[in-house]
């Protein structure tokens, strides 16, 4: 037995792969949840049950009380402002180290996106929740930036498929952007193998195999290969992303949710989001899904729980 795992946001899309990966390699977890989950995934583990949110100081000292690492996952990836965004993913995450204080070793999840603070109100907020952390907490806090995370459960990407599944045309966002991609199996087994080391600070990033990344072309092939299809692929002036985006930020004030606005067309036309040498750290998991492989089995869930129809 390794010891007493602590982790928040394991009912979202990563934490949920998460903590079967801990439990699996011997940990004894425990997770932060607002009620008490049922995850089809958790069927050889029952992790112990905190009750509770960012928000519930008292709720997070149990959390971490006797814990031998903390892993902080929870985030907020739509918010309608920089407020809504940092009182989850900078706050919260303060709250989170202060009530880590005596625990050996917290891994923070953040975003590759962190790298750029400038783009977005997600991504600055995500740095600053960084920041926060490591004030209080030092060398014992790990970072992990994972790059783009997709896989079964996925709702972000799950447009891109549905597209790819009919469209005889799929649009290519930027023919010089490169993008770099994990399976969420993978992104799991890598915070796993980060949680388990010895704390130094680190700050690293997660990627697959190919931390070159992808082109945007080479994405909506594969997405359309995925769903059996060889649609046309069209290239999109990077003006008319920023003017869509720029449109869905008043539906947004109505109260939509639309997935690309101005923040995201600056995150998705940003041309490197390639994962350098000096960024990734060496002995973590090997990615056992390349992007085929990866898109293949997300897009057969997706049809398993009839998210897709095609």
């Amino acid at each position: 037995m390794r010891g007493l795992a602590a982790v928040t946001g394991a009912t979202g899309f990563l934490g949920r792969q998460l903590v079967r990966v801990l439990a699996a390699d011997g940990w004894r977890v425990r997770i932060l949840a607002r009620r008490d989950p049922i995850d089809p995934l958790w069927r050889d583990c029952e992790p112990e049950v905190v009750p509770g949110s960012l928000t519930d100081e008292a709720a997070l000292a149990r959390l971490a009380a006797g814990a031998d690492v903390l892993i902080h996952a929870a985030g907020l990836v739509k918010a309608p402002n920089r407020a809504a965004f940092d009182a989850i993913n900078a706050q919260g995450a303060h709250r989170v180290a202060l009530a880590a204080r005596e625990v050996p070793h917290v891994v923070l999840v953040s975003s590759l996106t962190a790298r750029e603070p400038q783009l977005s109100h997600y991504a600055a907020s995500k740095r600053a929740g960084e920041e926060a952390m490591r004030v209080v907490l030092g060398p014992r806090l790990t970072v992990a930036r994972p790059c783009a995370i997709y896989g079964p459960g996925d709702r972000e990407l799950l447009p891109v498929f549905q597209g790819a599944a009919v469209s005889p045309v799929l649009p290519v966002l930027s023919e010089r952007a490169r993008v770099s991609m994990i399976h969420v199996e993978d992104a799991a087994r890598q915070v796993a193998d980060l949680a388990a080391a010895q704390p130094a600070g680190l700050l690293t990033a997660l990627c697959d195999d190919r931390p070159a990344g992808y082109g945007w072309s080479e994405l909506m092939a594969a997405a359309a290969r995925a769903c059996g299809r060889t649609p046309r692929l069209a290239p999109v002036p990077g003006t008319i992303v920023r003017a869509i985006g720029i449109t869905n930020d008043f539906t947004a004030l109505l109260g939509a949710s639309p997935m690309l606005t101005s923040a995201k067309a600056r995150e998705l036309l940003h041309p490197n989001w390639a994962v350098a040498e000096d960024e990734r750290t060496k002995g973590l998991s090997a990615a056992r899904y390349d992007l085929e492989a990866g898109f293949a089995d997300t897009v057969a869930w997706y049809r398993s729980a009839a998210w897709m129809k095609h």
